[in-house]
């Protein structure tokens, strides 16, 4: 009889049949080559998420290395060749001051996309902990934390950054820390129910039984579980950051000159987009691929890390 039990069990094992009293969704596999060759796989059946992927690391590939592909120095003023068309001196043409247009383009990429990165590095980290505390503790600190993201979510989180670069300054870590701390409430929000999920699960009541600290149980098993998530709200939350930047510096509040961000060309363009748009045009352009990419490579993150919410989008 035993034997037979034992021969049935591994069986089912050989099937990937769960034993019996196992919960339907586990502990997600660990990370290594067998589960990124599934997720790599799930992706790349969107193609057009692959393309838009080739062009979001070309832009950040072009941002690492602006001061060596920069052809001039992006504040170097030319008075006597301002508005020059464009020529094989100047690709894109020279701005109102003479500036080269392109190398403002190429070293404001790095500081919009370092902005964004940065930023929403912040958000990650505030909404990690604050999520993860909330959903583990529960009572007292889940109500006390979770209203405390609900009446940030109430703000005009814009308005506020706006209040606190004009009292504070708008220095670039300023800016990152605003718009950081002002997008937590969402990826707060994923990771506390992420943290609801996996707690009831077995492999973290064996490890509570073991005599795992509060710590490690955060650390090594119940967050960990929320890092799909995490990684889609953190990518869907760049093109946030980035598209908040520019808006801040359209406005003179982000960063400021003579440093180029894609935000401040479009705001010294703005008195000129009926006799030169180009000027206008072409960081607009980035602004809009950039914002565009992120989002579209999030969704197919989203559909790749969990496929039964994209099958459940479609139904």
């Amino acid at each position: 009889m035993s034997r037979s039990i034992r021969g049935s069990s591994s069986a089912d094992a050989a099937v990937g049949v769960a034993p019996p009293g196992a919960t339907a969704r586990g502990p997600a596999p660990a990370v290594g080559r067998g589960t990124f060759a599934v997720f790599w796989n799930r992706f790349r059946r969107n193609r057009l998420a692959v393309a838009v992927l080739g062009v979001l690391t070309a832009l950040h590939l072009v941002a690492a290395a602006a001061d060596a592909l920069a052809p001039y120095d992006p504040a170097a003023l030319d008075l006597l060749n301002q508005f020059a068309p464009p020529s094989r001196e100047h690709p894109l043409g020279t701005d109102e001051a003479g500036r080269d247009v392109l190398s403002r383009l190429i070293v404001g990429a790095r500081v919009s996309l370092s902005v964004g990165l940065a930023a929403m590095l912040v958000a990650v980290t505030v909404g990690s902990i604050v999520g993860a505390l909330a959903g583990f503790y529960g009572r007292a600190t889940d109500g006390v934390l979770m209203r405390l993201a609900d009446g940030m979510l109430t703000i005009p989180t814009f308005f506020l950054a706006l209040l606190v670069l004009a009292v504070f300054g708008s220095s670039l870590a300023n800016v990152i820390l605003v718009i950081g701390l002002t997008g937590w409430m969402v990826v707060a929000r994923v990771v506390r129910a992420e943290v609801l999920r996996t707690l009831p699960q077995e492999f973290v009541l064996a490890a509570r039984a073991l005599g795992a600290s509060d710590a490690r149980l955060l650390v090594r098993h119940v967050v960990p579980q929320a890092f799909a998530s995490v990684i889609v709200a953190a990518t869907l939350g760049v093109a946030y950051a980035i598209l908040t930047e520019s808006a801040l510096s359209y406005l003179g509040l982000g960063v400021q000159p003579p440093t180029p961000t894609w935000g401040n060309m479009l705001s010294g363009a703005q008195q000129y987009v009926w006799t030169r748009p180009q000027l206008a045009v072409y960081p607009g352009l980035l602004i809009m691929t950039c914002v565009l990419s992120y989002n579209v490579v999030g969704d197919a993150l989203r559909d790749a890390l969990d496929p039964r919410a994209s099958r459940a989008r479609l139904a």
